[in-house]
C-alpha cells in the first residue's frame, strides 16, 4: 500500500513508465521495461505472464523459461510467480561503456506453444560515478622566459556517467601565477586550459604546486581532483665554474696504463642541459694527446701510454669545462712524473783498443767509456766496476767517462786475449746494472827463445850408411806467437877428422831434420859429436843450443886378416913359409902352432873362430875353436908322413860371416936336424938361392913405417885445435856486436864476411838476448807519436798531453741559428783542440756520442778539423718548445787518448707562422645570453720561442663580440670571446667572423681561423593545429596499420625548440589501444582491428608538444562504418534427443535462436535446413525457428541424422553460419539375433588340455543397448556333447571339457542358441561340429620277433631268443625274415620305416625301408662269422618322430643241426659282461600336462631291461623339454 501524499522517487517514476511501455508492446508479441542501474540481484523488473496474458496454472513448473543463448544472462524467471527479475547486480557503464542508450534482450519460451517472446530492458543511469583524471599527478615543465598570457593545455576528467550525471565544471587553486580558461568544444566537451598570468623566476620558486578540480552536475554532486606540478626551467644565466684553479697530481712513471691520475669537477648552478658540464683538453700537444685521456663527462683523467719520466718529467694540460648554453671555464692540470728505476746503466764504448802489446807499460789506456743512466737521483748515479781477476783496473775521468787502463805488465804467453766485462750498477733499490765485454788481444814480443824437446840428443848410425839418409829430428818449441814463434835450425860450425861437419851432415832449417851427407866407416869414424842451434824470427832474433851425439854402429865388412902363419910369398922362398916342428913321439894334445888372425870389425863382428878344413892326416891335428891353436889328435905314427900340410879357416861372427884361410906346414921330426933336413930338401926343391933373412927384413920394415904416420897424425891434430882457438878469439874480440845475427845475413867472399842486409835502426846485442834492446832512429820514420820521455821522466796521465790546450779549452761551446745549409761551417774544432792539421792523422780526431740521434747533425773533416753541419738543423724538430736548444757530442783524439766535450747552440729563427688547432670554430650562442659573457676560443700554436712566438690575437671587426687576450700561469696566451651586445635569432640567427693569432717576429707571421657562430633559439611560442577539430570516418574492417588522417601544428621557434613531437591526451585505455599516432609526422594510424558493434565512434585528444614543453591540443573525431562482418549466429536453444523410432510425425525436436550483430540489410537473416533427414525447419517469433519430423523414423536405417542449419544474411556479400545438430534415434526390439554362419566346423588335436578354446560363434542383433545384448547356451547336440565342450554366454566361446583322444571319439556336434534381452526376447540357434585330430603319441609295436616277455628266475639260464638259420650259400637277396610292426596312430603318424642299426657284418644283411624284409646285401663267405646279430630300429613318420627296436639272430649255417652247436655257445657266453655297448634308444617329445619321463619309461621299455639287467639313463633336454633315453 502507498502512503497517501508520498511523493514517488525517480525510479519510481521511471519504473512507472516502463510498465506502461511494456502494457503497449506487450500487445504487439515483444516487451519492453526500464530499470535504473545498480539494482540488487533478484530486484523486480516486470510481471512476463500477466503481461502477456498467460495463466499461471496453465504454465505448468516448466512451461516457461529464458532461452539461454551462450552469453551473460542478467535477468531471470522467478520460480513461483514468474516475474521477470534481475539475475545479478547492473552497472550500465560496465555494459554499455560509451553507448548513449542501454538496452538489454532476452527472449522467453513458452514449451507448451513453442513460442518465443523478446524483452528489451534499458538500463537507465544514476550518478554513481565521481569524475577522475587520468593521472592524479602530472607536471609541465615552463622556461623562466615563457611570456604572461602563454596557454597550456590541461588533461580533461573522465566521468563514465552520462548526461547531467557527468563533468560540468573546472577549478583550479593554488597560486597566483596561474589561472585557468575552460574552452567548450562544438560537441559540448570542456577542454580545461592553464593560463600564464603572472612571469616566472625559476630563482624565486623552481616549483609552483596547483590543485585541478572537476565536478559533475549530479544530486548530490561528486568531484575528482588532479595535482599539477610546474617545474620551471632554468636559463643559462650561470657559467661553469671548477673546483680548483690548479690541480696539480704526482704520478710514478710506473703506473699503469688504465689508471686514473686525477678528476677535476665544475659545477654550474643552473639546470638541466645549461647545467650539464663536458670536459675537453685545451693547447694539446700531440704527446699529451698520446699519454692522456680525458673522459667528457666525469672530468677523469687516464693514462693512455705508459709514461717515462726520461722523456718527460711534468705534463701540463688544460681543461676547459663547458656547459650545454656554451658558458665555459679553464683550469690548469700539472701532472709531474716521479722518477723510479726503471732503466739500466748505458755503457757505451767511445774508443778502444783492440790489440795490445804485452810490453805496453802499466798505465797503458785500452778503452775509454761513457756511461750515463737515463733515471735521476741516486737512481741515475753509476758505480762501474771490473769483473773478475784481470789485469786491467779503472780510471774515472771528467763527467761521466772512464779509462780502462792496464794495472799490471802483460804476458801473453800465459793470456793471450782477455774479455774484459765493464758492469755499471746504479744507485736504485733494487739496483739495476749492465755490462759490456771488451774484447783485447795482446800482441806478442819476441820475449821467449826456442826451446828443445829434449836436453840433447843421440843416434844410432849404421856404417856404409847411404849419402843423404835421415840421421834423426831434433824439436824446438818457441812460447812467442807469429814471426817471433818460427823457429829456423842450423848446425854450429865444427871439424871431424880434419874435414868440416858440414861435408858430414845437415840440419833442414824448417824441420830440424838431420842427414848424412856421405857414408860412414866405423872403422875410420866410430863417433861424431855436433851441436844444433834453434833460432826464432823475432827481432832480435833469439836462439838456443843443443847438443847431438851420432853414434856409428859397426857392420861386418871386414874379413878376418891371418897374421900368423902368414901368408906364402909368390917369391921362390915361399914354400918356407909357416913351418912348424912336432916331434914323432909327441902325445896327443901337444902344441904344434897357433894360427893368429885379426878383424878389423868390432864386436860380434870380430869374434872369430878357428876351424880345420884340410890336412894330410885328418886325424893327426885337431885346431882350438876360439884359440887358433894347433895340437895333436893322437900319436904320430910311422906311417903319417913327416911333412903334413893344414889349411886352417878363420870365420868371423857377422851375418853374413867373412872368413879368411891360413896354410901351417908341420914337420913330423925328433929333432931340427931332421927339420931342417927335410926343410932343406924342400927349399932346394922348392927355390934355391932366396936369402933365409928376408922375412925378418920386411917385419922390420913394415913397424918403422907405421910409427912414422902415427907421429904426422898427432902434429896435424894439433895444429888444427891451435887454429880453431885462435879463430875464436878474434871474432870474440872484433865481431861481438853480431854474436846472434843469423849466418843467413852473412855470405863469405875470400875469406871475408860481410852484411847480406842493410837495416835503418840501430841494434844493441848483448850475451843474453832477453835482454838486447831496439831503438829506432828519429831519422829513419815519421812518427806522428811524441817521443816516449826518458825513463827518469814521469809519463803524463791521460789527456795531459803537452800538445793538449789548458784546462778551460776542454768543453767547447758553438753558438749557430737554425736552418743552415749542409756542409755550413761550426767553428775550428782542431784549432780549439790545440791540434794543427799535421797532427790530425795521428790523433785521429772524431765525434762520438752515447746518444747516436746527436752525431747526425754534424762531421768533422778530417783535413783541416773544421766542424761543419752534416743534415738541416729545424731546432723545432731538435728540442720542441725548450728555451733553449744545444746539442752536446763528444770529440776524441788519440795517442794518447783523450776525451773533449762540444756542445751546440742553435738559435732559432721566425720560421714558423702561428697555428691554430683547427680551421674553423662552432660556437652555439642562446639568443637569451647576457652581455659580458664570455667563450673560450682555445689558442694558437706557433713552435717557435721567445719574441718569435705567438704574441696575441685579433677579430674582425662587428657589432656583438669582442676578443681578448689572457695569459695562463705558464705565459701561452689564449682568447676569449666577449659579448658585447644582446643576440636576437630573429635578426641574426649566425655570424662569420676571422680569428687572427699574431707572433713577434720581424716580419710578423700570423695565422688565421673561421669563427662560426650560430645564435640559438629561445622557446617562446607554442605549436599551432592547423584545426581545432579533425573528423574522419573509417570502416570498421579497416587492416591494422591504415592510416587514418594526419594532424599537423607548427612553431615559429627554431631547432630542438621547433620540433613537434604529437601524442595523445588522457583517454580511456580501450580508445589508445585501437589507435597510435607517429610522434614525427603527426599520422594517426589504426593498430587494432574495429568493431561496430561494439563501439561505433571515438574522440581523440591529440597534443602537440615542441621541444621546449609546450604543448597544443586539438580533438579527432572517428566514425566507424558498419560493414557486414559478423555472421548470422545460431543458437541451439532446446533439442529434444534422443526420439523413438515409433515417434509420430511433425514431432518438434529442437529450438533454433538466429541473431546477426550487424544493422541494416546486414542483420536480417533467413535460415534453411541441409541435410538428408526426415526433418523440417517451422519459423516461429522473433527470430526463432522449430525443428520437427516430417516423415516416419527407422533407427536401424538410421540411428542418428545429422543435418546442418545454415543461416545466411542479405549483407553484399552475404554471410552465413551453420550449426550442426545430431537426432538420435532410440531403439525399439524388432530384430531378432542372426549367427554370422548357419553351421560351424572345429579342429581339435588329441590330447588337447582341459579347458582349451574351441572355437566361437557369433550372433549380430541389429538392436541396441539391451535389445542387441546377445547372449549364449547350448540347446542339444550328439550324445554326450554336454560332456565335451562348453559355451560362455557373453562372448559364444566353446571350451574342451576333457583332453581328447582321437583313438576313442573323431568327432561330436552340439547346437548354440543365441537371444537377446529385449522384451519379449527374440532368439535363434546354430550347428557347431567338432573334429579330434591325431597326434604322433604311439611307439610302433614289433610284433615279430616278439620281444621277450616275463620275469627270469634268479639262476636260471636266459630264454633262447628267436632266431633264423641262413645257409652260406645264400645269394646276395636272400629273405633272411620279416620285421613286423603296427603303429595305433593315424595317418602318417603310422606310416612306419624300418632301419638297421647294428650288425656284426654291416655290408651283409640290409632291411627293406617300407617292408621290413631282411635280405642278405652280398653272398655269405667263409670269413663270416657263424652268429650274426640284427638290430633294426622301426620309426613312425610323426613330429616328433617315435620308434622301436627289434634284435634278430642269424645263424650262418647249411643246416639245423649245424646252427644248434652255435645257439649252446651263445647261450653260455650270454652272462658274460665282456661287451659294452651304448646306443640311442630314443628321442621322445613329453606334454608336462599328458606325459611324464616316468611314463615314457614305462611305455617304452617296460620291465624287459630291469629283468636283463640292463643299465639306462632317462635325460630331460633343457631346450625343448624332450627326454633322451639312454641304455649302456
Amino acid at each position: 500500500m502507498w502512503a497517501a501524499g508520498r511523493r514517488w522517487s525517480r525510479w519510481e517514476r521511471a519504473l512507472l513508465w516502463g510498465v506502461l511501455v511494456v502494457t503497449w508492446e506487450a500487445a504487439l508479441g515483444q516487451l519492453r521495461y526500464s530499470i535504473p542501474e545498480e539494482m540488487p540481484k533478484g530486484s523486480f523488473v516486470g510481471d512476463v505472464a500477466k503481461d502477456l496474458g498467460l495463466q499461471l496454472p496453465a504454465i505448468g513448473d516448466s512451461g516457461v523459461r529464458i532461452l539461454d543463448k551462450g552469453s551473460t544472462q542478467y535477468f531471470a524467471l522467478h520460480g513461483k510467480t514468474r516475474h521477470l527479475v534481475t539475475a545479478k547486480t547492473l552497472d550500465r557503464e560496465q555494459l554499455c561503456k560509451t553507448v548513449q542508450q542501454c538496452v538489454q534482450r532476452c527472449e522467453v519460451l513458452l514449451e507448451g506453444e513453442m513460442q518465443i517472446y523478446e524483452i528489451e530492458v534499458e538500463i537507465t543511469d544514476i550518478n554513481d560515478n565521481a569524475p577522475t583524471f587520468r593521472e592524479a599527478e602530472s607536471e609541465l615543465s615552463m622556461s623562466e622566459t615563457t611570456a604572461p598570457g602563454s596557454r597550456f593545455p590541461l588533461a580533461q576528467a573522465h566521468d563514465p556517467d552520462s548526461g547531467l550525471n557527468s563533468v560540468q565544471i573546472y577549478e583550479l587553486s593554488g597560486d597566483e601565477h596561474f589561472s585557468l580558461a575552460v574552452q567548450t568544444g562544438p560537441d559540448g566537451d570542456q577542454h580545461p586550459e592553464l593560463v600564464l598570468a603572472k612571469a616566472l623566476d625559476r630563482e624565486e620558486a623552481a616549483f609552483h604546486e596547483l590543485v585541478l578540480r572537476a565536478s559533475d552536475g549530479g544530486e548530490p554532486a561528486r568531484t575528482g581532483t588532479a595535482r599539477i606540478r610546474v617545474a620551471v626551467l632554468d636559463a643559462n644565466d650561470n657559467a661553469p665554474v671548477f673546483s680548483q684553479a690548479e690541480y696539480t697530481v704526482r704520478v710514478p712513471e710506473d703506473v699503469p696504463v688504465g689508471s686514473t691520475l686525477v678528476t677535476v669537477t665544475a659545477t654550474d648552478d643552473d639546470e638541466g642541459l645549461n647545467g650539464y658540464v663536458k670536459y675537453s683538453l685545451n693547447k694539446i700537444t700531440e704527446i699529451v694527446s698520446k699519454n692522456f685521456q680525458l673522459d667528457a663527462d666525469t672530468g677523469a683523467i687516464t693514462l693512455v701510454r705508459s709514461l717515462d719520466f726520461e722523456e718527460g718529467d711534468s705534463y701540463e694540460l688544460h681543461v676547459q669545462a663547458r656547459d650545454g648554453g656554451g658558458l665555459f671555464d679553464t683550469t690548469k692540470v700539472l701532472i709531474i712524473v716521479t722518477d723510479i728505476n726503471d732503466n739500466l746503466p748505458e755503457i757505451t764504448v767511445s774508443s778502444t783498443l783492440s790489440e795490445i802489446s804485452e810490453a805496453a807499460p802499466t798505465g797503458t789506456v785500452v778503452a775509454l767509456l761513457h756511461v750515463q743512466d737515463r733515471d735521476s737521483g741516486k737512481n741515475g748515479e753509476v758505480r762501474c766496476s771490473l769483473d773478475g781477476d784481470v789485469p786491467f783496473l779503472l780510471r774515472s775521468s771528467r763527467g761521466s767517462y772512464y779509462s780502462v787502463v792496464t794495472a799490471r805488465e802483460l804476458d801473453r804467453e800465459q793470456v793471450s786475449e782477455y774479455n774484459v766485462t765493464v758492469r755499471a750498477a746504479d744507485g736504485g733499490s733494487p739496483a739495476l746494472w749492465s755490462s759490456a765485454v771488451l774484447w783485447l788481444r795482446v800482441l806478442d814480443v819476441n820475449d821467449n827463445a826456442p826451446v828443445f824437446a829434449k836436453a840433447r840428443y843421440s843416434a844410432r848410425v849404421p856404417e856404409n850408411n847411404a849419402a843423404g839418409a835421415l840421421v834423426l829430428t831434433v824439436r824446438a818449441w818457441d812460447a812467442d806467437w807469429g814471426q817471433n814463434a818460427r823457429v829456423r835450425y842450423r848446425l854450429v860450425e865444427g871439424r871431424v877428422r880434419g874435414a868440416p861437419l858440414s861435408s858430414y851432415v845437415s840440419v833442414e832449417a824448417e824441420t830440424g831434420a838431420l842427414y848424412a851427407l856421405r857414408s860412414f866407416d866405423y872403422e875410420e869414424v866410430r863417433e861424431v859429436g855436433l851441436w844444433v842451434r834453434a833460432e826464432d824470427g823475432g827481432a832480435p832474433a833469439l836462439s838456443s843450443n843443443v847438443s847431438v851425439r851420432l853414434v856409428i854402429v859397426d857392420e861386418n865388412d871386414n874379413a878376418p886378416q891371418v897374421l900368423y902363419p902368414p901368408a906364402a910369398p909368390l917369391a921362390a922362398g915361399a914354400g918356407w913359409a909357416g913351418v912348424e916342428l912336432a916331434p914323432r913321439s909327441a902325445e896327443p894334445g901337444a902344441l904344434v902352432a897357433k894360427v893368429v888372425a885379426v878383424d878389423a870389425d868390432a864386436g860380434q863382428n870380430a869374434w872369430l873362430s878357428y876351424e880345420l878344413a884340410k890336412a894330410t892326416e885328418p886325424g893327426l891335428f885337431r885346431v882350438g875353436l876360439h884359440s887358433g891353436e894347433v895340437r895333436t889328435a893322437r900319436f904320430p905314427l910311422a906311417r903319417d908322413a913327416a911333412r903334413q900340410s893344414l889349411v886352417v879357416v878363420v870365420k868371423d861372427h857377422g851375418r853374413p860371416a867373412l872368413s879368411a884361410t891360413a896354410t901351417l906346414t908341420v914337420v913330423l921330426a925328433e929333432s931340427v936336424a931332421e927339420l931342417l933336413a927335410e926343410l932343406g930338401s924342400a927349399a932346394s926343391a922348392a927355390a934355391p938361392g932366396e936369402p933365409a933373412g928376408s922375412l925378418t927384413r920386411w917385419l922390420v920394415l913394415a913397424v918403422a913405417a907405421v910409427s912414422c904416420l902415427f907421429l904426422a897424425f898427432l902434429l896435424l891434430l894439433l895444429a888444427l885445435r891451435l887454429r880453431r882457438w885462435r879463430r875464436s878469439q878474434l871474432l870474440a874480440a872484433g865481431s861481438g856486436a853480431l854474436r846472434g845475427v843469423p849466418a843467413s845475413h852473412f855470405v863469405g867472399i875470400d875469406g871475408v864476411r860481410a852484411f847480406l842486409h842493410s837495416y835503418s835502426h840501430e841494434v844493441s846485442l848483448t850475451a843474453d838476448s832477453r835482454k838486447s834492446q831496439l831503438r829506432f832512429s828519429g831519422a829513419s820514420c815519421c812518427d806522428t807519436l811524441p817521443a816516449r820521455p826518458p825513463p827518469d821522466e814521469p809519463a803524463p796521465l791521460l789527456g795531459e798531453d803537452a800538445a793538449a790546450p789548458p784546462a778551460a779549452a776542454e768543453r767547447l761551446r758553438y753558438t749557430i741559428p737554425e736552418e743552415l745549409g749542409r756542409g755550413s761551417l761550426v767553428g775550428p774544432l782542431a784549432r780549439d783542440l790545440g791540434l794543427s792539421p799535421a797532427d790530425l792523422p795521428a790523433r785521429k780526431l772524431r765525434l762520438a756520442s752515447a746518444a747516436k740521434r746527436q752525431l747526425q747533425y754534424f762531421t768533422v773533416s778530417g783535413e783541416n778539423g773544421n766542424l761543419y753541419v752534416s743534415e738541416r738543423l729545424d731546432r723545432e724538430e731538435m728540442c720542441g718548445e725548450a728555451a733553449s736548444c744545444s746539442v752536446s757530442f763528444e770529440a776524441l783524439v788519440q795517442n794518447p787518448l783523450n776525451v773533449f766535450h762540444v756542445e751546440v747552440a742553435i738559435q732559432d729563427v721566425n720560421d714558423n707562422a702561428p697555428r691554430f688547432l683547427q680551421d674553423s670554430f662552432q660556437l652555439e650562442i642562446n639568443e637569451l645570453t647576457s652581455p659580458g659573457a664570455r667563450f673560450f676560443l682555445g689558442m694558437a700554436e706557433d713552435a717557435d720561442v721567445g719574441s718569435n712566438s705567438l704574441q696575441g690575437y685579433e677579430l674582425e671587426a662587428n657589432g656583438y663580440f669582442a676578443v681578448e687576450v689572457k695569459e695562463s700561469p705558464d705565459g701561452s696566451k689564449f682568447a676569449e670571446l666577449v659579448l658585447r651586445r644582446s643576440l636576437d635569432r630573429e635578426r641574426e640567427p649566425s655570424l662569420r667572423l676571422v680569428l687572427t693569432a699574431l707572433d713577434g717576429g720581424d716580419p710578423p707571421r700570423s695565422g688565421t681561423a673561421q669563427l662560426c657562430i650560430n645564435v640559438t633559439d629561445a622557446n617562446d611560442n607554442a605549436p599551432v593545429f592547423a584545426q581545432d577539430r579533425y573528423r574522419a570516418t573509417l570502416r570498421e574492417d579497416a587492416p591494422p596499420g591504415s592510416t587514418v588522417l594526419n594532424v599537423s601544428a607548427s612553431d615559429a621557434d627554431a631547432g630542438t625548440n621547433a620540433r613537434i613531437t604529437y601524442n595523445f591526451g588522457k583517454m580511456p585505455a580501450k580508445v589508445l589501444k585501437k589507435f597510435v599516432v607517429d610522434a614525427e609526422s603527426g599520422m594517426i594510424m589504426l593498430q587494432e582491428a574495429l568493431d561496430f558493434e561494439d563501439t561505433r565512434s571515438f574522440s581523440l585528444a591529440v597534443e602537440a608538444r615542441d621541444g621546449g614543453g609546450l604543448v597544443a591540443h586539438s580533438k579527432v573525431e572517428i566514425e566507424v562504418l558498419d560493414v557486414n562482418d559478423n555472421a548470422p549466429e545460431v543458437t541451439l536453444t532446446l533439442v529434444s534427443s534422443p526420439v523413438p523410432e515409433d515417434a509420430p510425425t511433425g514431432t518438434v525436436v529442437a529450438f533454433l535462436n538466429v541473431n546477426d550483430p550487424d544493422s541494416g540489410e546486414n542483420g536480417e537473416v533467413s535460415c534453411e535446413l541441409l541435410g538428408e533427414a526426415p526433418l523440417s525447419l517451422v519459423a516461429s517469433s522473433g527470430g526463432s525457428y522449430k525443428v520437427v519430423t516430417a516423415s516416419a523414423l527407422d533407427r536401424e536405417q538410421a540411428a542418428k541424422h545429422h543435418v546442418t542449419v545454415v543461416a545466411r544474411d542479405r549483407g553484399r556479400p552475404s554471410l552465413s553460419s551453420s550449426t550442426a545438430l545430431v537426432l538420435e534415434v532410440s531403439d525399439v526390439n524388432d530384430n531378432a539375433p542372426v549367427f554370422e554362419e548357419a553351421s560351424y566346423s572345429a579342429y581339435v588335436a588329441e590330447n588337447n588340455a582341459v579347458g582349451a578354446p574351441v572355437l566361437r560363434v557369433l550372433a549380430q542383433d541389429a538392436d541396441a543397448g539391451a535389445n542387441g545384448r546377445v547372449s549364449y547356451w547350448l540347446a542339444g547336440g550328439s550324445a554326450d556333447a554336454a560332456a565335451y565342450v562348453s559355451v560362455e554366454a557373453r562372448s559364444g566361446a566353446l571350451y574342451a571339457q576333457r583332453s581328447f583322444d582321437y583313438e576313442q571319439c573323431r568327432e561330436f556336434a552340439v547346437v548354440v542358441r543365441a537371444q537377446d534381452g529385449g522384451e519379449p526376447a527374440r532368439s535363434s540357434t546354430a550347428t557347431v561340429r567338432v573334429f579330434v585330430l591325431d597326434r604322433n603319441d604311439n611307439v610302433p609295436r614289433v610284433l615279430w620277433p616278439a620281444p621277450e616277455a616275463g620275469e627270469r628266475v634268479p639262476g636260471a639260464p636266459p630264454p633262447l631268443e628267436p632266431f633264423e638259420v641262413v645257409p652260406r650259400s645264400a645269394e646276395a637277396g636272400y629273405l633272411v625274415a620279416k620285421v613286423v610292426a603296427v603303429d595305433a596312430d593315424a595317418g602318417r603318424n603310422a606310416w612306419l620305416s624300418y632301419e638297421l642299426v647294428q650288425a656284426a657284418e654291416p655290408a651283409l644283411f640290409r632291411v627293406g625301408l617300407h617292408s621290413g624284409e631282411v635280405r642278405t646285401a652280398r653272398a655269405v663267405s667263409e670269413r663270416d662269422a657263424a652268429k650274426q646279430r640284427l638290430v633294426a630300429v622301426v620309426k613312425d613318420h610323426g613330429q616328433p618322430a617315435l620308434s622301436a627296436t627289434a634284435t634278430l639272430h642269424v645263424v650262418l649255417a647249411e643246416s639245423l643241426q649245424e646252427a644248434l652247436p652255435e645257439l649252446s655257445e651263445r647261450a653260455a657266453g650270454a652272462e658274460s659282461a665282456a661287451e659294452l655297448q651304448f646306443y640311442l634308444v630314443g628321442i621322445w617329445g613329453i606334454n608336462e600336462a599328458t606325459l611324464t619321463c616316468k611314463e615314457v619309461e614305462r611305455k617304452v621299455i617296460g620291465d624287459q631291461l630291469l629283468q636283463k639287467g640292463v643299465q639306462y639313463v632317462i635325460e630331460i633336454l633343457p631346450l625343448n623339454g624332450w627326454c633322451k633315453i639312454v641304455i649302456f
